[in-house]
């Protein structure tokens, strides 16, 4: 299994990939949804110019797009790595969001993916916590994070917000 940064897979399966998730669902959010190949094709440029600090809008913080690929070269998830934290990202979803293509989920992906991006992390990210967020109605997800090493640190109405210690 790999995590690959967007802008260095195939096209065309990133772009199928994407387009296999709704807008928001349990806190993933698609960027790129709706979007047509070559709008697709212009946003891979734009996450490559963020994650290098390039063209970042007000608010935002350098960030890295991966997908993971399993060993049959299924396309089955996205991973956000956010490089560092603002206020807002303190306070809400934290450096790490990610997303598991529906027939792909509950077969461990997404803690085998966590568990790769955590060692991307460690090389980029300045916190000695990883700050990781989960709606509470996503069960499944808040056992991911717990498979690699999260606790909760606090939660409110909605949901849980969790770190992992270097």
């Amino acid at each position: 299994m790999l995590l690959i940064p967007l802008w260095d897979v195939d096209l065309d399966k990133a772009y199928e990939l994407q387009r296999s998730f709704p807008p928001e669902e349990n806190g993933f959010v698609n960027a790129a949804y709706g979007m047509t190949r070559e709008e697709f094709a212009q946003y891979v440029e734009m996450q490559k110019g963020y994650s290098q600090g390039r063209g970042l809008p007000e608010g935002y913080v350098p960030c890295t797009v991966y997908v993971l690929v399993d060993d049959q070269n299924n396309y089955v998830g996205l991973f956000s790595l956010r490089h560092c934290l603002n206020d807002a990202l303190r306070q809400g979803a934290g450096h790490i969001g990610y997303g598991i293509r529906s027939e792909y989920r509950g077969r461990g992906y997404a803690s085998a993916g966590l568990r790769l991006l955590l060692r991307e992390a460690w090389k980029i990210v300045p916190e000695e916590e990883i700050y990781l967020s989960v709606h509470k109605d996503n069960p499944a997800s808040l056992q991911v994070q717990k498979n690699n090493g999260a606790t909760i640190h606090h939660e409110d109405a909605q949901q849980y917000y969790t770190r992992i210690r270097r």
